[in-house]
């Protein structure tokens, strides 16, 4: 399968660089393009990667939308998923298809509010058994749902099952 006949994921202004890091070594290990939305909270310039040591770094589809609605027409035909704790349906609910989004907020906000209500149909949540952690990592959420949606489009065996 080609790129753009799996999935995307975006980041909405990602604070945190070795989440966004680890997302971009995630996506570059499976050919998946990463959308930078909005302004993150560090650099991409190829010296600060380099210093970084991201020696993957090639080989990450990098690109770069001003805000949620560029994502949106850079995608056109594609369906966003919005992911966010707040969310009602679990991430195992939906159905993937070729060319879907998946979409993250900020480390420490989120998603906002009205969005996920605006988009309550695409808006996933992955579950937390206890309530003792605010949150998963925004680079383990990421791998969660990139998996689970790969799991379902490339039609990989389920466990115990043979390949």
């Amino acid at each position: 399968m080609t790129v753009d006949e799996t999935i995307h994921v975006a980041l909405l202004e990602p604070e945190i660089h070795p989440n966004a890091g680890n997302i971009a070594r995630l996506c570059a290990a499976n050919g998946i393009p990463l959308h930078l939305v909005g302004n993150p909270g560090f650099r991409t310039d190829e010296r600060s990667v380099k210093r970084a040591g991201l020696d993957y770094w090639p080989f990450v589809d990098l690109r770069r939308e001003a805000d949620l609605d560029a994502l949106q027409s850079a995608l056109a035909g594609s369906r966003l998923f919005y992911f966010s704790k707040k969310a009602g349906r679990l991430y195992t609910d939906a159905r993937y298809r070729p060319g879907d989004c998946l979409v993250f907020g900020p480390e420490t906000r989120g998603l906002p509010d009205r969005l996920l209500e605006e988009k309550s149909r695409y808006a996933l949540r992955i579950p937390m058994l206890t309530g003792n952690v605010r949150s998963l990592n925004l680079a383990t959420a990421v791998g969660i749902a990139v998996y689970e949606a790969l799991r379902q489009i490339l039609d990989w065996p389920a466990a115990g099952e043979s390949p």
